[in-house]
């Protein structure tokens, strides 16, 4: 799929003032949107354009729901939530079983499906590529969340960890602690003492000796910085 700066969904339904609504409610939350009023246009089209995410009604004359959604998994991966009136749990194995994302039934809230539509966005994105991070000796694997230093394995928590991939991500910029208290832990407001406390634990176990840092250094009236 392509990527694009507003997710495009392509709603596929014979009921205008539905997919009216519907349209309506995901351009509000940022989304563009194409239409089809029948199954076969809306195969024709989705396999035509690629669209991020396709909501496909089940019942529809001709070419139906079931049909459409097997004909595009035998082509794409294209994330697809299928909208059916029938609340039959076969109904619903069958859809999912033909390879489709998430299912809601009708009647439903057009808030709900855009959140829905949401939701199945996030989880089939793309993956960014596992990256190996490395500086002054320290090295993080992010794909299996290892941390080593000076060849051994380092035993941090979640934040000690958390707090060394934003450091090594960033070699040589300083970050003040409002900003780790942030990125790190996201609070916009806390305790900057919090940070403070982690920084010295990182070093005891990162440093040979703590007191006297030569990777994660202090920077006067400022917070901290990374030094390969």
């Amino acid at each position: 799929m392509t990527t694009r700066a507003e997710p495009r969904v392509l709603v596929v339904d014979d009921d205008p003032a539905l997919a009216e609504v519907v349209a309506r409610y995901l351009r509000r939350d940022g989304f563009e949107v194409d239409y089809a009023a029948d199954g076969a246009t809306g195969l024709d089209r989705a396999l035509a354009t690629l669209p991020d995410l396709v909501v496909l009604d089940l019942m529809m004359p001709g070419l139906d729901g079931f049909e459409v959604c097997r004909r595009l998994r035998e082509a794409t991966a294209v994330p697809i939530v299928m909208l059916t009136a029938r609340g039959e749990e076969t109904d619903r194995i069958t859809g999912l079983d033909l390879g489709a994302d998430d299912y809601v039934t009708k009647p439903f809230s057009p808030g709900e499906l855009a959140a829905r539509v949401r939701a199945v966005l996030r989880r089939t994105a793309p993956q960014p590529p596992a990256a190996v991070l490395t500086a002054g000796g320290v090295a993080v694997d992010t794909a299996i969340h290892l941390a080593v230093g000076d060849g051994a394995r380092l035993d941090l928590t979640a934040k000690e960890y958390d707090l060394l991939v934003c450091f090594l991500s960033h070699p040589g910029r300083a970050f003040r602690r409002e900003e780790l208290l942030e990125s790190v832990w996201g609070w916009s407001i806390g305790d900057t003492a919090t940070v403070t406390v982690h920084v010295r634990r990182l070093r005891e176990k990162i440093e040979d000796d703590a007191s006297a840092p030569r990777h994660l250094t202090t920077v006067r009236g400022v917070g901290y910085r990374w030094e390969a």
